[in-house]
Parts: structure tokens; C-alpha cells; sequence
């Protein structure tokens, strides 16, 4: 670079810095060079020197003063000169090398890239073009190498020496190439192995060589001439050997691949697991298919009433009865997941199962927060038996299958995130054992997810029998004859390739030749050996050793992208998400019509009502009851006993007069009357009276809880509430049951109560005689109306009514007139008339006309004697006004001897007693027990949506929930597709 003038300039440099420094050199000026000579008289003042004529030597010392030194001073006078000469001397001598330093390394360093430049285009030129070669690595290869780390990749990526192991061997598939064009050339048959240009372009795509060069005809002929000698079998092999090296360097790159991959899912797993702030882009693909999800589950219970139909894409999984569907779909979730069973019809209902990714292999339902663990065998077990138990409940009685969905979600690292629903298998013919029915049910529920525009149709079809019994390709073609969302997936193609004479039916099936439907994409899968133990991982295993195996891939009837579980997850994946994208944002404006007719009409019929949807509703009535049970609580001491008391009297007062009073006032002796009292007391307050006693506090309980709904009613409550509020009633009556230690304490106290005789003063003896008169008069007011109906009008009656006596009225006055003409005849009767009484009687009538039987005048008399008793009574209780004296001295008088008045009093204090004993355990026990029951039936009714959809029902209601439903699926959208639009 400095080749000219170097030698002039260094001199020059030389000189110039022994001239400045004062140094003494003999040589004269005149033998110096020019350069140095110009240098010399420049800076010795001479300016009239002239340019010496060498131009580079000028450029150089141009160049050269520029350099940061400092120019020389005039010698001065002071002793410090030898000094400062020496040091600008180092200056200019370090300065000088660091020059020559630096050009050379600038000049080696713009050599060297030139020669490494030639060198890489000419190692460029001969490396050969690869790009004919992509089939090798599948699609997903691509699309996964975006999502992987490169930095972790880098690390992980294998050094020089193992790559050129990989490489295959170059000279040898030249050689290869040049025996194939000698072979084209010459004409000879390759044989049945490789057909036209199939086998071409196999053997083409197996080199990774360029193209030879091609040579002129004459040295091809000379070739050929020389590759005749060949015989056909030796062809043959060398093809055969083509093709295996093909298939090992495509296995080679395939387990590097897997290896990264497995390499990258850890790396994923482990970032998953870290803090939030540095995953922020996978927490959005993660929520993305968790809100996609939830829209779909709150779709699948909506009731369309404005033709708001579901149109949000899924995956729908749909095949023949044991084709597969089900390994397949464990294939895509990486685990054993679903029930098994031997040719039995196992999925009996729709199972909608969200895949999406996570750090953890796990499993969960849309209505229960138990997370099943897909790494423990355990785990895996109580899921298949849950999903199986899911189904059965589903399935109503009498029927084989059901439309209901199960929901489920399934989340691990690598997993592809979509939305696929299993379908029950297609049957041709109902078996015994399911109903008859089944079969049309199934086409049923497979077409109502298939009608779906947007549904992507996965059809599974079992390679090991004959495609001409598949029922579901026809299916399929039925509801996509163009076969724009379809897939078609080919399943055990291990037995089928084995079963079959013809392996090039599976190839026509893969290329959509044989079955009269289109699709997408057609695959073909493995999914074990079909027994029921095998483990997810062995199952990939046994599949990727199938296919490196198989005739069907090295033979080219399948192409690498085809086949493996895996491929399809990522191909069903990505249509998926593409279908989703297309048509999210179009069903989300159907929705938001549907939401404002919804609530137009909401606003022209119920302009001043909240949109209370079925639960609110729920609420608000629950929230009603429960005041209304609470106000029990408030009603006096007072109004409880006075309601008890009433109540019980009439309820038992029959028996005290029947069973009691009137046997023993008919015996007229005072001992015998007590004795009688006592012993039937007893009686009843051992067996009868205390059950009585709590009957009648549990409806009084009833009726005022009732009293109390009704008066809330009648307070601008809502009537939705009506036939909720009634069934919350009955069943809390119906539940609550009385503490039955109280039924004994009650009867102790009812025994005391009636064992005392003691009346202490007069207002009690006067109200034990009022409440005697008050019952006797009932009693006689009764037995009077029994008689006027048993004889019939009187006259007067007759003449002003114009009604006539029946013959039996007839018979029964003319009895009744002859009995009354006995008792005044006979005052002092006994209850009971003797066997002759009755026959003069009867004698008596017959004398005049009346033909009576017996009984009829036994029971005429009953009433009659009834009636005299009763008034006797009445008129004795007048008289014992004035004998609570004798009473309390014990003045024995047989008028004044008033045991029925003292019985009365028992009587009334007994009730006195009770009343006030069941009053205390209904405000300290059974209100509360009662509030208890209220709240754990309107619990039960709250987590029973049958039972509320029932019993809330109307216009205005179903209104409300439709349109929370439409609001909560719109909003849904709106945050799905916003997410959506984030991720892209």
C-alpha cells in the first residue's frame, strides 16, 4: 500500500527529528535527500526552498503534519535544552510506530474479509439447494420453531461433529444420480416398486446434491452403454437402498426435532410456573380459550326464543361406533381420560372437553373445583369413573342416550388449545338393552352440532374394516358436501395395513378417492395396540415406530405431514383458530340484536320493574319468607293462650261431655259421679289428651304462620311469589315434627292440673259455673237442632213454609210424643229405657197406626232423655250460684252438692294450664325450630333449578333470563375478541 516513497519518507522522518533535536551528524547537507533537505531549511527559517518534485514523499510529509506534536522552539539561552530535546525525541518515535501499527492492521484486516468473502461465495456455490427438499420436516416444524426460545435452542442445538454425522453421503448420491440418468436415458423399467414419475420424484427429493450438470449426448451415450450391463435385480436394490437412506436421514432429523421439542416443553413448563410478570403473553393465550369456553358453556343452556341460534365454532368429534374417536381424542389431550369398554356403546352423551396449556397435567369440571391429577393413575381413575357416573345421571329412564353436555377442561404443558366436543358413536342397528329409539336419537344430536356453518367436523373412521360399512362419511357428506370444515381421520392403520391385500386402498382413502365425501385434510393415526392399559406415552412410541416401519410412508402412500397424532392435534388446532377468528366478531353483533329486542320489550310491558332474573327473584321472596316466619315471634303471650285455649276446648269438648260429664252425672251419687270423673280423667290424660294438646298447638302454628303470609300479601307483594311461598309452607310443615320429650312433660302437667279439686275463691267458682252454662247451652242448642231435624217442621212451620213431615218424620214425632209423655210421667228416669218401656211404646203407636222399629225408638230417646238431662243440668247450676259457701266448708246439702261445677273448673283450669304450657314451647322452641325448617327448604329449593324454574315461572321472568343470558354471552364475546385482537 505505501510501496512508493516509503524508504524517502522514513529518511525524511529520520532527518527531520535529528535536525530539531540539535543532534550532530557528519553528513553533509548536500548528500541528504531532497525530502530531507526541504525539511531542514523549513524549519530553519528558509522559505525560498522549492517542493521537492516526488508527490508521494510531499502527501506523506503532509499527512505527516498533522500529527499532535509540538513544533520546535528557537534554541533559547537557559541551560534546560538538552532536556526537552530528549523528550520530544520519545514523542516522535512513538508516534512514528503507532503509524505503522495501525495502517497495517487495517490493511490485514480488509485482506483477510476479502479473502474470507471469495472464499464463503465459493463454498456457497457449491452447497446444493435444499429448498426442493422441505417435504422432509413437516409444517408444524415451521410454526413451532416461532414459539421456541432461541436462546434455549442455541444451547441445545448439537455441535459441528454431530451435524456432519447427519449429513449423508454426497459422493455417494452422486454416483446415485448419475446411475438414475443413465437408467431415464437408456429407457430401462424400474419395475413395479416405483411407478412413472411418482418414483422419480421420490428418488429426486431423497439426495441432498444439486442437480448434475448436464453432459452432452454423446458422453451419455457412452455412459449408458456402460450402465446396461446392470441386471434388473441389482436396479432394483439400488432403489430399495435410495429409499432407505432416504427414510434414515428423515428419521435422523425427526428425532433431533422431537428431542428439541421435548427440550422446549420443559422450558415452557418452567415459565409457565414463574411469577406472572414475565408470562404475561401466555396468561393471554391461556385465558383466551378459558373465555371461549365459558361462552360456549352459558350457549349450551340458553334457550333461543328470538332465533339467536349457536353458531361459535367447536371441533365435533363424530364416527362409527368404536372407530376410535375416543383414543384419539386422549391422543390430542395426553391422557387416558374416558371410560373404555369392549364393543359397548361407552359415551352416551356429549362431552365438550377444553384443551388448554398449562404447568400442570390436570382435569377439572365446569361445576365442581376438584382438580384431577393426570400424572397419577389414581386420579385417572376417579375421572373415568365421575364422567361414566355423569353420563348414566344424564341419561333419563327408559332412554340410551342424552343431549345433555359435560363439560370439562383439561390443561398441560404442550397441549393445543381448542374446543372439542365427543359425540356418541353412530350405530346402524339397536341392540338389545337400549331403546328403540337410540339410533335416531344419536343422528339427532350428531346433526344438531354438525348443522353448526362454523363447527369443524372431525370424522373418524376405522382403517381395519371395510369402507364400505362406514354410516358416518355419509353423514358428513350430508352436512358439508364441499368438505370446507371437514377432517378426515383414518384410525388404525397399523391393523389396517396388516388386514388389507391392497395397501393402495389407504392411500386412495388419505387422497379423498374412495368415500364419496371431501375434506380439508386427511390423516392417518395410530392409537395403540387396543388394549385398555397402554399408556399414553408407549401409544406415541408404538405409533412413531409404526410409521418408521411401514411401507405405506417409505413407499410414498403417505407423506410425513399426514400422519401422527401430533400433526393432527396441530392441524385441527389451527383451523380451529382460524374458524374462530373468521366468525367470533359476526355472532357478537347476532347477540347484540338480540339483546336490544330483548330489551325493547322488557321496556313496553314492564316499565317500573327491575330485570330480576329467576334467582334474584329466588332472593327476594327467600328474603320475604324468612320476615314473615320472624314475625311469629312477635305475637303476644296473650293471643297465643287465648287461640290454644279455644282450640282445644273445641276440640275435646265432645269427649269431656260424652265420654266424661254424662256418665258420670247420670249415676246420681256424688261418690260414684267422683270416682266415675277420676278414673276417665285418667284416662284420657294418659292416652288421648296430650297428643290432642300438640296437634292443636301445630295448627295453631300453621294457621298463624299462614295468617301472617296472607296479611304480607295483601302489602303491594308481588303474586309471582304465590305458588313459591305455598310449597315453602308445606314443606316446612310437613318436615317439622314436635319435640317428643314435650309430650311428656305436657302430660305430667295435665295430670297435676286435673287432680286438684281446690277452688279458692268465688270469681274462680263463678267462672267454673259460667263456663259450665256456656258449654251446656251449646250442647242443648245442638241436641234441639238433632231433634227438630229427626221430627221434622212444626206446625207453624207447615202453614207458613208449606212444607209437609217425610213418613219417617212422621214415624219419628209420633215416638217422639209418646217417649216426652214418659218423662213427665217418670222425671227421675235413668238414661237407659228397659226392654218393656220399649215394648209398651211400641204397643202404644201400634194402637194407633204407627208401625216403629225398636232401634228408632231407643234412638229417639237417647235424644230426648238428652235434652231433659241438659235443661235439668242447667237449672242445677243455677242453684249451686249461691253454694261455693257450702263448698268450702263442706256442707253436705243434696241440692247444693255441685261436683259437676267443681269438674268444670278442673276442666277449665286444665286448659288454662295447657295453654300456657304449649304457648312457652312454641316461642322458646318451636318458632325457632320452625324458622330452621323454612331456611333449609328455601336452601333446598335454591340449589334446585328444576325445582325453581317450576315453582318462579311467568312471561316477565323468562324475559329476565333471557336477557341476562344474552348480556353475560355478549359481554363474554366482546372480552374474548379483545383478547383476541391483543394476541394477534
Amino acid at each position: 500500500m505505501f510501496r512508493v516513497g516509503s524508504n524517502a519518507a522514513c529518511m525524511a522522518c529520520r532527518n527531520l527529528v535529528s535536525t530539531n533535536m540539535g543532534v550532530r551528524f557528519r553528513v553533509p547537507l548536500q548528500k541528504l535527500h531532497p525530502l530531507s533537505r526541504a525539511i531542514h531549511h523549513r524549519y530553519s527559517g528558509n522559505a525560498n526552498i522549492q517542493r521537492p518534485p516526488h508527490r508521494t514523499a510531499a502527501r506523506y510529509f503532509t499527512s505527516m503534519s498533522r500529527l499532535p506534536m509540538r513544533p520546535p522552539k528557537p534554541p533559547p539561552g537557559s541551560g534546560g535544552r538538552g532536556h526537552q530535546q530528549q523528550r520530544n525525541f520519545w514523542v516522535a518515535r512513538l508516534a512514528a510506530r503507532l503509524l505503522r501499527l495501525r495502517y497495517i492492521l487495517l490493511g490485514s484486516a480488509v485482506g483477510g474479509g476479502y479473502t474470507a468473502k471469495k472464499t464463503y461465495d465459493e463454498w456457497k456455490d457449491m452447497l446444493p439447494d435444499f429448498s426442493e427438499y422441505n417435504w422432509v420436516i413437516p409444517d408444524f416444524v415451521w410454526e413451532l420453531s416461532e414459539q421456541i426460545d432461541l436462546d434455549k435452542l442455541a444451547k441445545a442445538l448439537p455441535e459441528m461433529e454431530e451435524i456432519a454425522k447427519l449429513l449423508p453421503d454426497f459422493d455417494k448420491i452422486g454416483e446415485n444420480f448419475t446411475f438414475l440418468k443413465s437408467l431415464l436415458s437408456s429407457g430401462v423399467s424400474l419395475g413395479s416398486e416405483v411407478k412413472g414419475a411418482s418414483g422419480l420424484h421420490l428418488l429426486l427429493e431423497t439426495s441432498g446434491d444439486p442437480p448434475l450438470k448436464a453432459t452432452d449426448s454423446s458422453a451419455a451415450a457412452t455412459q449408458d452403454g456402460s450402465d446396461k450391463q446392470y441386471k434388473k435385480s441389482s436396479d432394483k436394490e439400488k432403489i430399495d437402498q435410495l429409499q432407505e437412506e432416504l427414510l434414515r436421514t428423515q428419521l435422523k432429523y425427526q428425532r433431533m426435532l422431537e428431542r428439541l421439542e421435548k427440550e422446549n416443553k420443559e422450558l415452557r413448563k418452567v415459565v409457565l410456573q414463574k411469577d406472572d410478570k414475565g408470562i404475561h403473553q401466555r396468561k393471554v393465550k391461556k385465558s383466551l380459550i378459558d373465555l371461549y369456553s365459558e361462552v360456549l358453556d352459558i350457549l349450551s343452556d340458553y334457550d333461543a326464543n328470538y332465533n339467536t341460534q349457536d353458531h361459535l365454532p367447536r371441533v365435533v368429534v363424530v364416527g362409527d361406533q368404536s372407530a376410535g374417536k375416543t383414543s384419539v381424542l386422549e391422543m390430542i389431550a395426553q391422557a387416558r381420560i374416558f371410560p373404555r369398554g369392549s364393543g359397548e356403546m361407552m359415551t352416551r352423551s356429549p362431552v365438550k372437553v377444553t384443551l388448554s396449556e398449562g404447568p400442570h397435567h390436570v382435569a377439572m369440571f365446569k361445576d365442581s373445583g376438584r382438580e384431577f391429577d393426570l400424572t397419577k393413575e389414581e386420579d385417572l381413575a376417579a375421572l373415568r369413573h365421575e364422567i361414566e357416573l355423569r353420563m348414566r345421571k344424564s341419561v333419563k329412564q327408559g332412554q340410551t342416550v342424552s343431549c345433555e353436555t359435560i363439560s370439562l377442561s383439561v390443561k398441560g404443558p404442550g397441549i393445543q388449545r381448542m374446543v372439542l366436543v365427543d359425540l356418541p358413536g353412530v350405530i346402524s342397528t339397536v341392540t338389545a338393552g337400549m331403546a328403540s329409539d337410540t339410533k335416531e336419537t344419536i343422528f339427532s344430536i350428531s346433526k344438531a352440532y354438525m348443522q353448526n356453518p362454523n363447527a369443524i367436523i372431525l370424522c373418524i373412521q376405522d382403517g381395519s374394516v371395510d369402507a364400505e360399512r362406514s354410516i358416518v362419511t355419509d353423514l358428513v357428506s350430508q352436512m358439508d358436501p364441499q368438505g370446507k370444515r371437514t377432517i378426515f381421520v383414518l384410525t388404525k392403520v397399523d391393523l389396517a395395513e396388516k388386514n388389507l391385500a391392497s395397501p393402495n386402498r389407504i392411500q386412495q382413502i388419505v387422497e379423498g378417492k374412495l368415500f364419496p365425501m371431501k375434506a380439508l385434510g386427511y390423516f392417518a393415526v395410530v392409537t395403540g395396540k387396543g388394549s385398555s392399559g397402554e399408556s399414553i406415552d408407549s401409544i406415541k412410541d408404538y405409533e412413531e415406530d409404526f410409521f418408521q416401519n411401514s411401507r405405506l410412508l417409505r413407499d410414498g402412500m403417505l407423506k410425513a405431514h399426514q400422519v401422527t397424532t401430533k400433526n393432527l392435534s396441530l392441524a385441527v388446532s389451527d383451523c380451529f383458530w382460524k374458524m374462530v377468528r373468521e366468525s367470533v366478531e359476526q355472532q357478537a353483533d347476532v347477540f347484540k340484536a338480540s339483546r336490544f329486542n330483548l330489551e325493547t320489550e322488557w321496556k313496553n310491558n314492564y316499565p317500573r320493574l327491575r330485570e330480576l332474573d329467576r334467582n334474584e327473584l329466588f332472593e327476594k321472596a327467600k328474603n320475604e319468607i324468612l320476615d314473615e316466619v320472624i314475625s311469629l315471634s312477635q305475637v303476644t303471650p296473650q293471643h297465643w293462650e287465648a287461640i290454644l285455649q279455644k282450640k282445644l276446648w273445641e276440640r275435646v269438648s265432645t269427649h269431656v261431655i260424652e265420654n266424661i260429664y254424662l256418665p258420670a252425672a247420670q249415676t246420681m251419687d256424688s261418690g260414684t259421679f267422683n270416682t266415675t270423673v277420676d278414673i276417665k280423667l285418667k284416662q284420657w290424660t294418659d292416652k288421648q289428651l296430650p297428643h290432642k294438646a300438640l296437634e292443636i298447638a301445630w295448627e295453631t302454628l300453621q294457621e298463624e304462620f299462614a295468617r301472617f303470609m296472607a296479611e304480607y300479601k295483601g302489602k303491594d307483594q308481588d303474586d309471582i311469589f304465590d305458588k313459591l311461598k305455598e310449597a315453602v309452607k308445606d314443606e316446612s310443615i310437613k318436615r317439622h315434627k314436635w319435640n317428643e320429650r314435650a309430650m311428656d312433660s305436657l302430660r305430667v302437667i295435665q295430670h297435676n292440673a286435673l287432680e286438684d279439686r281446690s277452688i279458692t275463691d268465688k270469681p274462680q267458682w263463678d267462672a267454673a259455673i259460667q263456663f259450665m252454662e256456656e258449654t251446656l247451652q251449646s250442647r242443648l242448642k245442638d241436641t234441639e237442632s238433632v231433634i227438630r231435624d229427626m221430627v221434622g217442621p212444626g206446625w207453624r212451620q207447615r202453614w207458613m213454609n208449606w212444607v209437609n213431615r217425610t213418613p219417617d218424620q212422621h214415624v219419628r214425632n209420633e215416638t217422639k210424643n209418646e217417649l216426652d209423655r214418659l218423662l213427665k210421667l217418670h222425671d227421675e228416669h235413668t238414661a237407659y229405657l228397659a226392654n218393656d218401656e220399649v215394648t209398651t211404646v211400641r204397643k202404644n203407636l201400634e194402637g194407633r197406626g204407627v208401625e216403629v222399629d225398636p232401634v228408632l225408638i231407643k234412638d229417639t230417646w237417647h235424644q230426648l232423655y238428652r235434652r231433659h238431662f241438659l235443661q235439668k243440668a242447667l237449672s242445677h247450676c243455677n242453684l249451686c250460684r249461691r253454694g261455693f259457701y257450702y263448698y268450702q266448708r263442706h256442707f253436705v246439702d243434696s241440692e247444693l252438692e255441685c261436683n259437676d261445677v267443681v269438674l268444670f273448673w278442673r276442666i277449665q283450669r286444665m286448659l288454662v294450664i295447657t295453654a300456657n304450657t304449649l304457648r312457652q314451647q312454641l316461642t322458646n322452641t318451636e318458632v325457632r325450630r320452625l324458622e330452621k325448617n323454612v331456611k333449609e327448604v328455601l336452601d333446598d329449593f335454591g340449589e334446585d333449578m328444576e325445582k325453581k324454574t317450576h315453582l318462579i315461572t311467568g312471561r316477565r321472568v323468562q324475559l329476565a333470563e333471557d336477557l341476562k343470558k344474552v348480556r353475560e354471552i355478549q359481554e363474554k364475546l366482546e372480552a374474548f375478541i379483545e383478547a383476541l385482537h391483543k394476541e394477534k
